[in-house]
């Protein structure tokens, strides 16, 4: 039998009109975004569909935009072909998108779960305002030479490589001093391009240390469950099981590099051959042309998908 698992996405793939197809056809997928105006006090649905995009982008509220709408997704999957999480080998998300990989795999309850990325972009939000920083994109760089650029860099200030996505696929993230110098020094450090991300701070890195502090309460208030699937985090890019190593991992996740390039060789070691990614966005899907050429990849964005998910 072939081995699928369930990729959720993070922030930056959010986008006007997301999920606005398959939550106005689908019950079970409006039902996701009731639940989410109820447990935030404010019409998310209204934000995924019609924007503006300029307040989607906004770190606390793309957050719970993007798993409210991975979520409505899978339940759309649910209501239509029958998906059952337990039909899958593993499951992992980007960043924020683990809570909707926990929530995928029975760990998490949804309430809890947007509540906890309302109040993860909330303080990953503040603590952007405290200290101007941003992340930048090293296209085609190899591990090695990020690790050169972020010594050359280190002097202006915080910075540390932040996302392993994959090849050529890294981030880092830091101070904007210590940013600024990066770039100067990307080619010297055989670095060929580099591209700001447009995100509101530096998320990964030490400079979000102070957002820490709140998501720990926040997490300390909710009940995690034993996931049902096997599910990976990107602090180790290994399977955790224990619901307190998950808390303390979701903690320590802000601060800590993203290892999804790991995450995904211990799935494909794993026998896992296919790999599905709910809207928005297919960047997770896209990685996996490099990481895993052969494996299959199933995106679900429109009803068409939903219709043709098997």
């Amino acid at each position: 039998m072939t081995k699928r698992a369930m990729l959720f996405p993070g922030q930056g793939a959010q986008h006007p009109g997301m999920g606005k197809e398959i939550v106005e056809q689908v019950p079970a997928a409006r039902r996701v975004m009731d639940v989410a105006r109820e447990v935030l006090g404010f019409d998310l649905a209204a934000l995924c569909f019609d924007g503006p995009e300029a307040e989607l982008r906004r770190t606390d509220v793309c957050q719970p935009a993007i798993l409210a709408t991975s979520a409505a997704v899978i339940e759309a999957l649910k209501a239509t072909n029958g998906l059952d999480p337990r039909q899958f080998a593993a499951t992992a998300g980007l960043s924020l998108g683990e809570y909707t990989a926990l929530w995928f795999s029975g760990s998490l309850a949804l309430e809890d779960a947007l509540r906890l990325v309302r109040r993860r972009g909330q303080a990953m939000q503040e603590a952007s305002t405290r200290q101007p920083s941003g992340m930048l994109s090293l296209v085609g760089a190899t591990r090695e030479q990020a690790a050169d650029l972020v010594r050359a860099a280190s002097g202006a200030g915080v910075i540390v490589a932040a996302n392993f996505l994959g090849p050529g696929g890294i981030a880092l993230a830091g101070d904007a001093a210590a940013i600024a110098d990066a770039e100067a020094k990307a080619k010297d450090c055989g670095v060929r391009r580099c591209v700001r991300l447009e995100v509101a701070g530096a998320f990964h890195s030490p400079l979000m240390a102070p957002a820490t502090a709140a998501l720990r309460d926040a997490l300390a208030s909710v009940t995690i469950h034993a996931p049902v699937i096997p599910f990976a985090t990107n602090v180790t890019g290994d399977f955790v099981s224990d619901p307190e190593r998950i808390r303390e991992h979701l903690a320590a996740q802000v601060t800590s590099s993203v290892l999804w390039e790991d995450t995904m060789q211990r799935f494909t070691a794993a026998g896992i051959t296919t790999f599905v990614e709910p809207a928005p966005g297919k960047v997770l899907t896209g990685l996996m042309r490099k990481l895993a050429p052969d494996a299959a990849r199933i995106n679900v964005e429109t009803m068409a998908d939903v219709g043709a998910y098997a």
